[in-house]
């Protein structure tokens, strides 16, 4: 059977307990039309790149689905008729992955010693003192209007 993976945003005033519901029913439409749901995360509340649907958080689910193509209309058809959910994309894969999704993982963000070959921060390069206009008069010994 053909493999997806199904994302949704729910909104951000849901509790925690309103979100595993919609995983939940998701879970059951799924499993109703003969196929498996391998995998849920649940990514939890997150900010959102721009605003949708006067929200600017929301509550990220990920499903794991091995099912026929019909289940997968079915289970966008409930899921966009439901208020709670404010996106939500369904992207057919080659694999599912066994291990946590790269949302799951630990990020190594925090250890960032490493800044490259960038040099010290006060390093400003041969700009001296003022920046990068060293040839220019102080703003008071300017005239306005020369001719």
């Amino acid at each position: 059977m053909p493999q997806y993976e199904h994302v949704f945003l729910a909104r951000q005033d849901l509790a925690q307990a309103q979100v595993d519901a919609l995983a939940q029913q998701a879970t059951e439409i799924v499993e109703s039309n003969e196929g498996k749901v391998v995998k849920t995360e649940n990514w939890g509340l997150r900010s959102l790149a721009y605003r949708i649907a006067k929200n600017r958080k929301a509550h990220y689910v990920m499903l794991n689905i091995d099912a026929p193509a019909g289940v997968v209309a079915e289970l966008e058809r409930q899921t966009a008729i439901n208020e709670d959910v404010i996106r939500y994309m369904t992207v057919k894969v080659d694999t599912l992955e066994s291990e946590p999704s790269v949302m799951m993982r630990k990020s190594d963000r925090g250890d960032r010693g490493d800044r490259g070959d960038r040099g010290p921060r006060g390093d400003r390069g041969d700009r001296g003192d003022r920046g990068d206009r060293g040839d220019r008069a102080p703003r008071g010994d300017r005239s306005s209007h020369e001719d």
